[in-house]
């Protein structure tokens, strides 16, 4: 492997590209962009690295690598291959919030839209808004002032907005281009700021129909007036050259990178948004490659980005048809050191909230193996039976690791070898059947296996384990009480319960631990007996095979609804009164039967 590393190593040209570093089993760990391939890939193999770039060099058997003409086009390539294979290694943006935009469309005779997409289609669009109730509001308001087309596609005849005065019908009447024109450019200026000449122009008119004695009117001037106001309410942050850009800072600890992003729109901070995600190399070039794909394959691209000193890319100035400025004094850095602050403070607020949840989570599987006298469980399995009567039964395991539920591995066991109603042998089948396979298959054995029941679920899944597999893995019993709450815990083969605190978080963990299992052992149970159920009644009834019974359960879905069907339902089915009668007979007699056994 070393030899074969070696040689691919002496090929690598000295151009562009995007490089792929691969894993045993040919899995991508990374991509990359290099300005020159030969010298950023063998950079890999040679000095000394930090500890995380040790872990993904250590892991490399293999890489791939393809040429581009230009860094810019590397860079294009490096973000479609990441978002394809999602590497481990590389720094993911997963956020893709889009914001809304306000649009005037690029037709004859054109219409306002609230859109989440920016398109390179000869349109104008405004924004980002922080918010759809934003965008809405200042759209309806606009709405009000300029009378654009507001149908998708034009009427035979004038509607409602045209009597209004918020449409000009181009259905009806002839509306020059020019016309048009005036209106889009009066409300690009509208909302960049020059609403103030509006509310000026506005007052005048609601002062001269006040004057007219026009009250009604000077009254809905005065709310539009308000409503203006309202919704172009200035923003706190405001920078008096109302040029458009977004504002960067970061923040990294503890492998968490936090990104800031700043919205300024014509001068105003309008919105902000902040990335929190796992990070696997330098701090700089993760936040780096985080704004490059912040801007892959985005149109609404601002005229300046700021970004903290020493974090341009060379792929980036070369992609973005805007200034990529790293401002060392005045407002821009303040914008960017108020930025960066934001992230810190993100970023902090999310490693209290984490250390919180570990108090509640893996400090409880710490105390809970103080409680018991054994290491920290990080891994705890748990089992549960459920059956009616010995009828249709199942059982179920649940796995917990450092004191959260990991679904994707719960598992669930139809009872094979029990007959009747015997929780112990079930456990005994179920503890049997999956340490057994566990020790085949060579995987990892749980740190405590937790049994809902008393001594006697306890002492059958000891026996399996000890006697028959010849493991020694501890195990406790969960007992209830007149209650169905957890009252008791049982250990190994200790005479009286564990002492445990009530309030713990130990006990707290136990008490989730045995209400998930015996949830999910319930639910499975229920499936089953559903299925089984319907199946075995239907079966009995003659004239209904296996087609008939499965358009059955198709068609009403639940024996409940077969047994409160009237005869109708069934004509459209091809099934006769006499039949249908029969089924519906059956199907009540086994409900009424099922709920006197529970």
């Amino acid at each position: 492997m070393e030899q074969t590393l070696s040689d691919k190593l002496a090929l690598l040209p000295a151009k562009p590209g995007v490089y792929l570093m691969k894993g045993q089993s040919g899995d991508i760990l990374y991509v990359g962009k290099a300005k020159v391939l030969k010298n950023r890939v063998r950079s890999y193999f040679t000095g000394s690295h930090d500890r995380k770039t040790q872990a993904l060099v250590a892991n490399i058997c293999d890489f791939e690598y393809i040429v581009t003409d230009t860094v810019a086009e590397a860079l294009i390539l490096e973000c479609n291959l990441i978002k394809q294979h999602t590497p481990p290694y590389n720094i993911m943006l997963r956020d893709d919030k889009t914001y809304p935009y306000i649009k005037i469309t690029n037709e004859m005779h054109p219409r306002l839209q609230i859109v989440r997409r920016v398109k390179r289609d000869g349109a104008k669009y405004f924004g980002p808004y922080p918010s759809a109730f934003a965008a809405q509001a200042t759209k309806r308001l606009l709405d009000r002032l300029y009378p654009l087309r507001k149908c998708k596609t034009l009427k035979k005849q004038v509607c409602l907005y045209y009597h209004i005065n918020q449409c000009l019908a181009p259905c009806e009447y002839v509306v020059e281009a020019q016309v048009y024109q005036t209106m889009v450019k009066e409300i690009a200026h509208f909302l960049a700021g020059g609403h103030q000449e509006v509310v000026a122009d506005l007052r005048e008119k609601m002062q001269v129909a006040a004057e007219e004695l026009k009250f009604e009117r000077a009254s809905e001037l005065r709310d539009l007036i308000r409503h203006i106001e309202q919704v172009m309410e200035e923003q706190k942050i405001t920078t008096p050259d109302q040029i458009d850009r977004d504002v960067f800072g970061f923040a990294e600890d503890r492998g968490l990178l936090s990104v800031q992003v700043f919205f300024v729109r014509a001068g105003k901070l309008i919105e902000r948004s902040v990335s929190i995600m796992p990070h696997f190399g330098e701090p700089v070039d993760d936040f780096v490659s985080f704004v490059e794909q912040f801007y892959h394959d985005r149109a609404d691209i601002p005229r300046e980005v700021l970004l903290p000193e020493g974090t341009t890319s060379e792929a980036l100035v070369e992609l973005l048809d805007a200034k990529v400025l790293e401002p060392k004094r005045g407002q821009k850095r303040d914008l960017v050191n108020l930025a960066t602050k934001n992230a810190r403070q993100a970023l902090d607020e999310k490693l209290q909230l984490m250390e919180r949840n570990m108090d509640r989570t893996l400090g409880a599987v710490l105390e809970l193996g103080d409680v018991l006298a054994i290491g920290a469980p990080r891994r705890i399995e748990s089992f549960d039976n459920s059956n009616i009567q010995g009828a249709d039964a199942v059982a179920a395991m649940v796995v917990f690791i450092d004191g959260k539920p990991h679904k994707s591995e719960y598992r669930k066991f139809k009872i094979k070898t029990v007959e009747g109603p015997d929780d112990y042998g079930s456990m005994r089948e179920v503890i049997r059947r999956r340490y057994s396979r566990l020790l085949k298959e060579q995987r990892p054995l749980p740190d405590l296996i937790v049994i809902d029941g008393g001594r006697g679920q306890l002492s059958a899944a000891l026996d399996v384990l000890e006697n028959e597999l010849g493991l020694e893995i501890p195990v406790c019993g969960l007992a209830k009480d007149s209650r169905h709450k957890t009252s008791q815990l049982f250990f190994m083969d200790e005479e009286s319960p564990v002492h445990i605190d009530r309030h713990s978080q130990a006990f707290y963990l136990l008490e989730r631990v045995q209400e998930e299992v015996h949830r999910f052992a319930i639910t499975f149970h229920r499936q089953t007996r559903k299925k089984s159920g319907f199946a075995s009644v239907l079966d009995e009834i003659p004239g209904v095979g296996p087609q008939r019974r499965k358009a059955l359960m198709k068609h009403f879905g639940s024996m409940k609804a077969i047994a409160a069907a009237d005869v109708d339902a069934f004509r459209g089915m091809g099934i006769g009164d006499k039949l249908a009668e029969e089924i519906r007979r059956q199907v009540q007699t086994h409900l009424a039967a099922t709920e006197r056994s529970t």
